[in-house]
C-alpha cells in the first residue's frame, strides 16, 4: 500500500518552527537557557571544557567556532546549581571519559588531537545515561541558536513574517549546504 510521505524539509521546518515558537513563548522551559559563567564556576574550567569538545566530536561543523559550543554547554549552568544528580552525572562522566583517553592514549580527552581517536571514547560510550542525556540536551541548546541558523542559512522561524508561503517558500539552499 502506498502512503504519501511529507517531504523531509517540510517535516523539518514544521519541528524547528514549532520550537522555535514554543521557545519564543515560553513552552520551552529555562532549561535551554546558556549561562556559560555559571556552568563553568558549577562544574569547574576543566569538565566545562571537555564537554565543550565532546559537543563538538558529537556534532561536528566546520562552520561553528567553539563560542557556539560552549554556549550549547552553557545550559548547565543554572541546572546543576539545583539538580546535584546532574551535576554528579557530568562530573563523573567527564571523569569516566577522561580516564578512558588516559588508558587508551595516555592523555586526558580535550589533549587527544585526532577527532577519530576521540570518537573511539565516545563510541564506547554511546549507551551511558551521561552520552545520552549530552547528546539529548545539546540537540536542542546547539541548533536552537540563532547564530547557529545563520551559519547554515536558515532564516528562522517564520511564523512573525506570515509563515512559509509568504516568505519564499521554495527559496531555500541551506539544507543543500548542510
Amino acid at each position: 500500500m502506498y502512503t504519501k510521505q511529507e517531504p523531509k524539509r517540510r517535516k523539518f521546518l514544521k519541528i524547528a518552527s514549532a520550537s522555535s515558537v514554543a521557545g519564543a513563548v515560553g513552552g520551552i522551559p529555562s532549561m535551554f537557557i546558556s549561562n556559560q559563567a555559571v556552568a563553568q564556576a558549577q562544574l569547574g574550567a576543566d569538565t566545562f571544557a571537555t564537554l565543550t569538545k565532546i559537543a563538538r566530536d558529537i556534532f561536528p561543523h566546520d562552520k561553528f567556532g567553539n563560542d557556539l559550543y560552549a554556549k550549547a554547554v552553557g545550559i548547565y549552568g543554572d541546572q546543576v546549581k539545583q539538580d546535584v544528580a546532574l551535576r554528579t552525572l557530568l562530573i563523573a562522566g567527564v571523569a569516566s571519559v577522561n580516564e578512558a583517553a588516559n588508558k587508551q592514549f595516555g592523555k586526558p580527552y580535550t589533549q587527544i588531537p585526532e577527532e577519530s581517536s576521540r570518537l573511539i571514547i565516545l563510541k564506547a560510550m554511546d549507551k551511558t545515561p551521561f552520552f545520552l542525556k549530552i547528546r539529548g540536551d545539546l540537540v536542542v541548546s546547539l541548533y536552537n541558536q540563532p547564530a547557529v541558523w545563520a551559519k547554515l542559512g536558515y532564516q528562522g522561524p517564520s511564523a512573525g513574517s506570515g509563515g512559509y508561503i509568504n516568505r519564499g517558500f521554495n527559496d531555500q539552499n541551506w539544507m543543500d549546504k548542510a
